[in-house]
């Protein structure tokens, strides 16, 4: 009986060894010198488009933006029943499968630092099963023929029509799209104009590793029209002028973490062509494993492989724009990568502007508003793939409609960071002062969020050419924010009867004046530059 009991236990420690599990595996700092070589001359690892758009809005290049090393990524792909099926510059780590036994040596490599398995637990074995596909809601259609009047009313809905009505049609601007497949984008009627005008930049299947972007499934081509299809008279996306590319990252087959892992690796090609904003109608929480499933205290915006990449590909500098997910009946919350802080989550609404009932919902574990905000996702209209508008459920469409009214906003002043943008949409929205957990802050208004900005940029061209003093009332230090024509200046400090009582050289990097020993009162703060002076009025507190 004993030796019975020992075969067992022996042939179960023998299959729980050799199953097949997924892991990232991160590598040890990258090489000083071949970063060093790399920041000097970057176009060696950036397009002159990437470089421009990081420029333009202050966004630093730094070692993230390095390739990993090639060789220790192939020493790991010829590691005894290890393969490597994606790789991350950003997190510096590569994705792979293989049996826990041998992904755990690999920390025998002296490069590699650490192993990070998508399976939370292993010693607890689920029964695996298939997951229910995350699109089956968008694939549920309305056959019924379309006028150019429902299309309008996703559009209208937001505004964006008064940013089309100026001309800001997303000319200029890149976006790039996530998804599973767009079969016929080129061939289809609705993607003419963009083809004619060589807007259609190109793209990649990162889950078959080849250039043609067909993919497994059509659901990337009914989400692309939203934000660039153009009929004539039938129907417009919301950046019908935009550049684009297309990206497969969604695996039509199999639902694993896989696919945030090549998300991410999409979302590093992408930055490195200079891509503006991004797309991506998919969600992840739940696999074909279930002990890979994402928990909700897992969904904190810093844990999962798509959260990191996308709190990444915010610092830099692209807006990214997801779907919340359609789980409100099911998980009932905001999947990964719309987790991320650094992402515009995106739920759905009726044609009514009403919480559509399948849209998840927030808040996030921590306790952040999620989602952000709203768009039409009920019976939204769409161009299928063989160029005929119709309608589609879930927020797959609500996060398209969104994405190309960013493009399109942000076209009327790019250099304006992401972060910007995306709070002045946020405010912008029906229930900014008042957010729920189904809708966020509600529906954005395009119109109202454009004069914002309007109004930003008079103030950032008046920071821009003139000093600055802040903050004022002040208790401690006062700051002063130097225009860009200036590197030093004298600040003097003026009791109301005229009499100095502080005199400090000041620099656009030593710009802080120690004001904690004066008494409470009004002062006036004097800059001088050469024969010029700027005066001001400062409370001290």
């Amino acid at each position: 009986m004993k030796r019975i009991l020992l075969l067992l236990l022996t042939v179960f420690v023998s299959q729980f060894n050799y199953a097949q599990e997924d892991a990232l595996v991160f590598l040890e700092a990258k090489d000083p010198a071949v970063v060093s070589q790399a920041l000097a001359n970057p176009l060696t690892i950036l397009t002159q488009e990437a470089i421009d758009r990081k420029q333009l809005q202050g966004t630093s290049i730094d070692e993230r933006d390095v390739p990993l090393n090639e060789t220790y990524k192939n020493q790991i792909n010829n590691a005894t029943g290890i393969t490597v099926y994606a790789k991350s510059k950003w997190m510096n780590a590569v994705y792979v499968r293989g049996s826990i036994s041998n992904i755990n040596d690999l920390l025998n490599l002296e490069f590699v630092t650490e192993v990070e398995f998508t399976d939370k637990d292993l010693n607890f074995r689920k029964p695996k099963g298939h997951t229910p596909s995350k699109l089956k809601i968008e694939n549920e259609q309305s056959r019924i023929e379309y006028n150019y009047g429902d299309a309008a009313n996703q559009t209208e809905m937001l505004a964006v029509d008064f940013l089309h009505e100026n001309d800001f049609t997303g000319e200029g601007m890149v976006v790039a799209f996530m998804d599973n497949g767009y079969p016929n984008v080129m061939s289809n009627p609705a993607y003419a104009t963009l083809r004619n005008e060589g807007r259609l930049l190109g793209g990649y299947d990162f889950v078959d590793r080849e250039p043609n972007f067909e993919g497994t499934g059509s659901h990337g081509a009914s989400t692309f029209s939203d934000a660039a299809a153009f009929l004539n008279g039938e129907f417009v996306g919301t950046a019908p002028d935009a550049s684009y590319y297309l990206f497969v990252t969604e695996d039509g087959f199999n639902e694993s973490p896989l696919e945030e892992a090549l998300w991410v690796e999409a979302l590093e090609r992408a930055d490195s062509l200079g891509v503006d904003v991004v797309n991506t109608s998919l969600g992840y929480q739940d696999f074909d494993d279930p002990d890979y499933d994402h928990s909700y205290e897992d969904l904190d915006g810093q844990t999962t492989i798509g959260a990191r990449g996308a709190n990444h590909a915010f610092d830099k500098g692209m807006i990214l724009v997801t779907s919340a997910g359609n789980d409100g009946g099911g998980f009932t919350f905001v999947g990964t990568p719309g987790d991320s802080p650094g992402m515009l989550t995106i739920g759905a609404v009726d044609f009514n502007g009403d919480y559509a009932g399948f849209s998840s919902i927030g808040p996030t574990v921590d306790g952040r508003v999620k989602p952000d905000v709203m768009a039409q996702g009920e019976f939204a209209a769409i161009v299928d793939q063989f160029g005929g508008v119709t309608f589609s459920n879930g927020t797959s469409f609500s996060s398209p409609i969104m994405a190309g009214s960013v493009a399109s906003f942000w076209q009327v002043r790019p250099q304006t960071s992401n972060g910007e943008i995306m709070q002045l949409i946020r405010e912008s929205a029906s229930m900014y002062s008042n957010p729920s957990d189904e809708m966020g802050y509600g529906i954005p208004d395009f119109e109202d969020a454009y004069n914002a900005l309007l109004q930003l940029s008079i103030e950032d061209e008046m920071l821009e050419n003139n000093f600055a003093l802040y903050p004022n009332p002040v208790t401690t230090e006062v700051n002063i924010s130097f225009p860009k024509r200036y590197t030093e200046a004298t600040f003097y400090l003026y009791n109301v009867l005229g009499e100095q009582v502080k005199k400090a050289r000041i620099s656009s990097q030593n710009n802080q004046v120690d004001v904690s020993y004066l008494s409470a009162g009004v002062y006036i703060a004097t800059i001088q530059t050469g024969t010029e002076k700027t005066s001001f009025k400062l409370i001290k507190k």
